[in-house]
């Protein structure tokens, strides 16, 4: 009897999210379903896949050589397809891509209209994450960075840059006043990230130290709308204040103490160099590319 490839879909997801209910969760699905197609799988090939446990999942030894096996022949299968769509004129078949929430909230999701206009046969799946994902566990085909690389074996396509500014809103200011130096940022309240602390190194001419925050979060969204409601000052993406600075609503602060030019403001899109989305991975980039507003 033939294995089923969506039985082979389901079996990747559990390996991938660590488990049942979380692939369950990730893919909208009962745990019924998904349990019941790895049962399906292992009477067919009469062999254990899995080593089950209360908390999570392992691949046996024979499970992980098939899951390896697996991963490739689905990635065949999908070049095929996608050659196969090349010769009708146009890319075709499902596209996953992932970006820091604040970036695919002000940057892809105004665009997603035009990419799916001019190109309809494009499955396109976006999510927003704002920790570092593993593109082969994730499944994801295409991300957008922020910041320098540090993986190799990815291929990288340079978007622009989007300038870092300290920014805080009227409101804000009007209560505590415009700094009127460097120093006097220790007098003010600071908006910083939780993890990593590496973002709370503003670049600042002469703030050579991390900045100790005394209002933190882990996401840049949520940073930006603790300073539109006056919070304080905080060090973001032009990416996702442009807007806000241009309606008035931020007012950047100590414009002439800002050091630009850091890996930091780099924008770059990343996948992997052997992968066999790459029509449909140009396609996005070349709609996406000259809108973007960094």
């Amino acid at each position: 009897m033939k294995t089923r490839s969506d039985d082979l879909e389901l079996l990747l997801a559990v390996v991938d999210s660590g488990g049942f209910s979380a692939a369950a969760v990730r893919l909208d699905v009962p745990v019924a379903r998904i349990s019941r197609a790895i049962q399906r799988l292992e009477q067919r090939l009469d062999v254990p896949l899995l080593n089950r446990t209360t908390r999570s999942v392992a691949l046996t030894d024979e499970g992980s050589r098939f899951v390896a096996d697996v991963r490739e022949g689905l990635e065949r299968l999908n070049a095929a397809e996608e050659s196969l769509a090349l010769t009708r004129g146009e890319p075709a078949g499902r596209l996953r891509v992932d970006a820091a929430s604040p970036f695919a909230l002000h940057q892809l999701v105004p665009l997603v209209g035009e990419f799916r206009q001019r190109y309809p046969g494009i499955e396109l799946e976006l999510s927003a994450s704002d920790d570092i994902i593993n593109l082969l566990e994730q499944r994801t085909d295409v991300a957008i960075r922020i910041g320098a690389l540090t993986d190799s074996t990815l291929h990288a396509r340079a978007l622009g840059r989007s300038r870092l500014y300290l920014v805080a809103s009227p409101g804000y200011l009007a209560r505590a006043g415009m700094p009127a130096s460097v120093a006097a940022l220790e007098q003010h309240q600071l908006i910083g990230f939780l993890a990593p602390s590496s973002l709370n190194r503003w670049p600042v001419e002469g703030l050579d130290e991390e900045v100790i925050p005394t209002l933190s979060a882990s996401s840049g969204e949520v940073i930006r709308q603790l300073c539109l409601a006056g919070e304080g000052i905080a060090c973001l993406s032009n990416f996702m204040v442009g807007n806000d600075i241009a309606n008035g609503d931020l007012h950047l602060v100590l414009p002439e103490a800002m050091r630009h030019g850091g890996p930091r403001e780099l924008v770059q899109a990343v996948y992997y160099r052997n992968t066999a989305m790459s029509a449909r991975i140009q396609a996005f980039l070349d709609v996406i590319a000259p809108m973007l507003k960094l």
